[in-house]
């Protein structure tokens, strides 16, 4: 059971990883449970603006900033819960990539950043 919600956040996370805009900080092999961030040259948006749009199509993949002494990173946090198919993964992904031409045609990010978690 474990293992299955494992191998589901590895292919998640590879899959978010192969789709060139973000940067995985951790990738679920040791718990199914990983973050990613923009990468480095992505300017037209955030994390905060991927979690507004998932949130839009039905999921909720939260983002937050990190408390003090690392304030300058924003994460997407991928919670693998039993039951989490790899077909759930691939829908996910597959709203990703529709969200992303969005995302990246907007002239700057639109959600502000926020400290810690929220709904």
């Amino acid at each position: 059971m474990h293992q299955a919600s494992r191998d589901t956040a590895l292919h998640l996370s590879s899959g978010l990883a192969a789709l060139g805009p973000f940067r995985l900080i951790t990738d679920g092999s040791e718990l199914p449970i990983f973050a990613a961030t923009t990468a480095p040259d992505v300017t037209s948006f955030t994390v905060f603006d991927v979690a507004r749009g998932l949130r839009e199509r039905g999921w909720l993949v939260p983002a937050y900033t990190f408390p003090a002494d690392r304030t300058d990173l924003s994460v997407l946090r991928f919670v693998i819960r039993n039951g989490f198919s790899h077909d759930l993964a691939s829908l996910l992904l597959d709203d990703l990539v529709r969200l992303l031409p969005c995302l990246q045609a907007q002239a700057a990010p639109v959600v502000e950043p926020q400290a810690g978690f929220h709904h």
